[in-house]
């Protein structure tokens, strides 16, 4: 088909179209669906067009598709699914097609179109030749444009609630729980309090908050009564007010997170904060640093004071300090060390048993195994052990090069040597080895230790990795009778198990 012609009375063609219109609600009157709607049918009518079937968004944002019943219907029912025979798409303008921030996803859906014999004709610009790269280059500007107008806009938003809240009026939304909207004039007097779904009605007006339901203000200072003066954990604060069946802010059974929501939220010390969190252009949601958010003090009438808010603060942090401590590697291992210096050895069932110790689980989770946070009790020994035989292996092998934490023999064959200090289980020692299965680690080579202060060097052994898998190997013996790891001298395991020859 010849798109110049099209338009051409004299031929008398006559081409069949759907229409599609979109209106915001951030959108001016000039774009709404009826004015559109008139500008779409007189273009049609000027190029003999019948359009058999229109489609309408109104007050869906063109960020995506996402809710945009009428858009997803025309794509779905009459492009892809050919419900009835046209051959255009027509739209008033690039914007009323979409604002995608990513400019491919409305040429993915133009294209779409196109690959159902279906050409989308923005009728602001016109036809224009098929293969027109100065038509394809107006329509790129244009997605660009529609693009950038929804940033602007979302940062003109933005500035402008930014500054609302600067001045300790509320920039949007619904009220807090325990909180009412209050509406004031131009000079700032109140007015009424604003139902749900209520908004001003004139520009210079402004809204601030105010203590709202006394039943609900009245659970807010108890909650922080309940934690700071009895110093009640937010769970046991939960329990009690579920006990009392007394709704939570959405209606449903108290949490621990929700009690203390209401103990973070400086709202109630009266302090107006803004952009605690961010989500623009469909964007997900994410908080802010502290030092972004907007802040005003006295803004409003306060439900609790402000030094118990700040003391509620401060035992929110204290809390958290101690909790990083406690869960530091550091401060795990000193605790597991001095159950090992009192009874010698370390069990799960010695950790489970002591009430400020944290769970073997997390022991497991933070050092890979019990056992590996058992070995890291002696990561002096281990170091030093594995220096050791690091030298004595570079003086048998002169050809040798070492790479982070393993060493390459001769240009031929990769190690990295696994000391393990002997694990005391009833009358048995154990050694548990993990061989590295990184790619680059041809043998791991293990070094059983032995225990009791002297850390000895018993033997060694090989572990190659495409042998075992990354499977742990464990190795024990009995107290009285320990096993005998010198079949081979470390040269001769070398020269025979690696197959290195000549070493002296």
């Amino acid at each position: 088909m010849d798109w110049l012609n099209v338009g051409n009375k004299a031929d008398a063609v006559k081409y069949r179209a759907v229409a599609y219109y979109r209106h915001s609600a951030q959108d001016r009157q000039e774009n709404s669906v009826e004015i559109q709607q008139d500008q779409v049918r007189q273009f049609a009518r000027e190029h003999e067009i019948e359009i058999i079937r229109e489609f309408a968004d109104r007050g869906k944002s063109g960020l995506s598709t996402e809710g945009r019943d009428g858009f997803n219907e025309m794509i779905q029912d009459y492009i892809e699914g050919g419900k009835e025979a046209f051959d255009f798409v027509l739209v008033l303008d690039v914007s009323r097609w979409g604002r995608y921030q990513d400019t491919d996803l409305s040429a993915y859906y133009t294209g779409l179109c196109a690959k159902h014999g279906k050409r989308v004709v923005f009728t602001s610009i016109g036809f224009g030749a098929q293969n027109d790269l100065l038509h394809g280059l107006h329509l790129s500007i244009e997605r660009y444009r529609a693009a950038s107008y929804s940033r602007e806009l979302s940062t003109k938003v933005f500035k402008g609630c930014a500054k609302i809240a600067s001045q300790g009026f509320r920039a949007g939304g619904m009220p807090p729980y325990g909180f009412h909207r209050l509406l004031l004039d131009e000079q700032r007097n109140p007015v009424q309090i604003l139902k749900r779904g209520q908004r001003k009605s004139i520009q210079n007006q402004r809204v601030t908050l105010t203590p709202g339901n006394p039943d609900e203000v009245a659970v807010i200072q108890r909650i922080y009564k309940d934690f700071v003066q009895r110093e009640y954990a937010p769970k046991q604060i939960a329990w009690l007010l579920n006990r009392q069946e007394i709704p939570s802010p959405g209606g449903c059974r108290w949490s621990a997170s929700s009690v203390r929501s209401i103990l973070e939220n400086e709202l109630y010390a009266g302090t107006m904060v803004y952009n605690r969190t961010t989500q623009r252009l469909k964007s997900a949601s994410h908080h802010n640093p502290r030092d972004e958010w907007i802040r005003t003090e006295n803004a409003f009438p306060a439900i609790v004071d402000r030094k118990q808010f700040d003391l509620a603060q401060k035992m929110f942090a204290d809390a958290e300090e101690a909790r990083r401590i406690k869960y530091s590697a550091e401060d795990m291992l000193e605790r597991l060390r001095r159950i090992y210096e009192q009874y010698g050895t370390v069990r799960t069932s010695l950790v489970a048993a002591e009430k400020e110790m944290v769970s073997v689980a997390t022991y497991t989770h933070r050092f890979s195994s019990f056992g590996g946070a058992y070995q890291h009790l002696f990561s002096e020994v281990i170091d030093s052990r594995r220096a050791e035989v690091t030298q004595t292996i570079k003086q048998l092998v002169h050809d040798t090069e070492e790479y982070g934490d393993f060493i390459v023999l001769r240009n031929y064959v990769s190690v990295r040597i696994q000391p393990v200090v002997a694990y005391h289980y009833g009358f048995e020692e154990v050694w548990t080895f993990m061989p590295d299965v990184r790619p680059e680690i041809d043998i791991t080579i293990g070094v059983p230790l032995s225990n009791g202060g002297k850390y000895d060097v018993l033997g060694y052994l090989f572990f190659p990795r495409l042998m075992l898998g990354g499977r742990k190997v464990k190795v024990s013996t009995t107290t009285a009778d320990k096993f005998d790891l010198h079949a081979y001298t470390l040269s001769q395991a070398l020269e025979n198990l690696i197959g290195l020859e000549g070493i002296k």
